[in-house]
């Protein structure tokens, strides 16, 4: 059954720029700085506006004539430092400054900020940790690859346990704006200033937390010149990413037109679930989600009382290829509480063989996990197909590609996975990283730890079918059902049930949809 169009009722919806959504690693970013330094902005005035920005910061965090020290490493990073710290002079504050491995260190820009200063260096040892109302680490950026040790992780745990608000230049110190890891000390920052993009670290676990409130700052770097000659293929997962591509269905629409999701269920001990991605598929916006479940189960269903979904008994292979006859049919979701029986199997397999816009999740990958012939099939679909897995179902399915299994980056092995396997990618946890076959990553922030309960995944995955059966790209489809499954369970908080997340979305749509009309 080849995947239906998007209906013709759909309005048409240019894409949106996703330039300002951008996430650049430190090699880009270091490209973009060269960029703006060829282009005739010299690297000092990058460096001057940097440094402005953090001290903008730090006073936000300070009492007028307050004492701030700056913490400066041997690189840009301190040399933004200094820049900062005369700025704060310059304001009224009583500043003190330090610097890891002395001035004979500094080069370029950083030793002449340095001198620009012109006031006091310290030793990192000499500030003391409670001397300050407010610290700026400017010790080490983004591009840090080895763990702290000696003198600066000695300053990084002064000023964790200074208590004092510590302001990050571009990243925490010991933190890899990359991957958002750290191997050893990390400085824990109440605010991060960062600047032109975000970089991947910024978004990240553990990174995230560690950074604090992130500040981007604009420092004059040509945005259309570098991002055009980088091509960034990594983003921040937020509605200009994907609202562009949100069906907007006109007014001679049918709920065939709007997209029809088959949801295929197990047997009577799972029937709360393949009904909660139903739902949500109904509430993402498709025109129709039918249950098809095993026969002994029909009645089970049946007993849940009138609602908008549909059911239907499907006994083995042969009937689904039956039901998949029916062109109508836009989109399959096939995982939840499906089961792990022969029947389970087959149906699977039938489903990776055929032509249908595919959703796969829980059950589902686990029978591709087990099953390495039927896991390579998905690469040669021509149809989307969109996998959900959590980090347990993700490791079964991957950990034995030593590519994927030796990155450190979640983003990395998010665009790896799905790259070998053909589909778009939804590494779900508290980051959810989603990955194209194309290339193309995004990294989720929103959310609460309220949606750790049963079945939220189940509500996230019949999103995704919802979206993707309205003809909506999978990649966009994904990010757009990650979005708002997060904001969802921010506005329910403590107390949801994965039952309340359905209802929630329809007025999330009408918010962003109202914008973009």
């Amino acid at each position: 059954m080849p995947v239906s169009p998007p209906s013709a009722a759909l309005a048409a919806a240019p894409a949106a720029p996703a330039g300002d959504l951008a996430l650049l690693t430190t090699r880009q970013m270091g490209a973009a700085d060269r960029i703006a330094i060829a282009s005739g902005t010299p690297g000092i005035a990058l460096m001057e506006r940097a440094g402005a920005a953090v001290a903008e910061a730090a006073a936000r965090h300070a009492a007028a004539g307050a004492r701030i020290a700056v913490l400066c490493g041997p690189g840009n990073n301190g040399g933004d430092g200094f820049v900062a710290a005369r700025i704060l002079r310059e304001r009224g504050y009583r500043v003190a400054v330090a610097l890891l491995g002395g001035s004979g260190g500094l080069r370029g820009d950083a030793a002449l900020a340095a001198g620009r200063w012109g006031g006091a260096v310290e030793a990192p040892s000499a500030i003391a940790s409670d001397g300050a109302e407010v610290f700026v680490d400017a010790l080490f950026g983004a591009g840090l690859d080895r763990p702290l040790a000696g003198e600066a992780a000695q300053a990084v745990a002064r000023l964790n346990a200074s208590g004092r608000p510590v302001i990050a230049v571009d990243v925490p110190s010991g933190l890899s704006g990359d991957t958002g890891l750290a191997e050893g000390p990390v400085v824990r920052a109440a605010e991060t200033v960062t600047f032109f993009r975000l970089k991947p670290g910024h978004l990240l676990l553990p990174g995230r937390d560690l950074c604090g409130p992130v500040t981007l700052a604009d420092i004059g770097i040509p945005a259309e010149a570098a991002l055009g000659a980088i091509a960034p293929a990594a983003f921040a997962n937020r509605p200009g990413l994907w609202s562009g591509e949100l069906p907007r269905h006109g007014s001679e629409t049918h709920k065939f037109a709007r997209g029809a999701v088959a949801v295929l269920a197990g047997g009577v001990a799972g029937v709360g679930a393949p009904r909660l991605s139903a739902r949500a598929a109904l509430r993402s916006g498709a025109g129709l989600a039918t249950l098809f479940c095993a026969p002994a189960a029909l009645i089970a269903h049946a007993a849940r009382g009138p609602d908008a979904l549909m059911q239907r008994a499907l006994a083995d292979e042969a009937a689904l290829g039956q039901v998949l006859t029916d062109r109508r049919w836009a989109a399959a979701l096939a995982g939840p509480a499906l089961g792990l029986d022969a029947r389970a199997r087959q149906l699977v397999a039938k489903l990776v063989a055929g032509e249908e816009a595919l959703v796969l999740d829980a059950d589902a990958l686990t029978i591709l996990a087990g099953d390495a012939a039927l896991l390579s099939g998905l690469s040669r679909r021509r149809a989307a197909c969109v996998l959900t897995p959590h980090e347990g179902e993700f490791r079964r399915l991957f950990g034995r590609e030593p590519a994927i299994e030796a990155e450190r980056s979640k983003l990395e092995r998010a665009r790896k996975a799905a790259a070998l396997s053909g589909a778009t990618v939804v590494y779900k946890g508290a980051d959810t990283v989603i990955a194209s076959p194309d290339g193309r990553a995004a990294i989720n922030a929103t959310g609460s730890p309220a949606l750790a309960t049963a079945g939220a995944g189940d509500v996230l995955a019949g999103m995704v079918a919802g979206l993707v059966a309205q003809g909506m790209p999978a990649f966009e489809a994904a990010c757009a059902a990650v979005w708002l499954h997060g904001r969802a369970g921010e506005r329910l908080g403590f107390g949801l049930i994965a039952d309340d997340l359905p209802e929630a979305l329809p007025p999330l749509l009408h918010e962003i949809l109202a914008r973009i009309v």
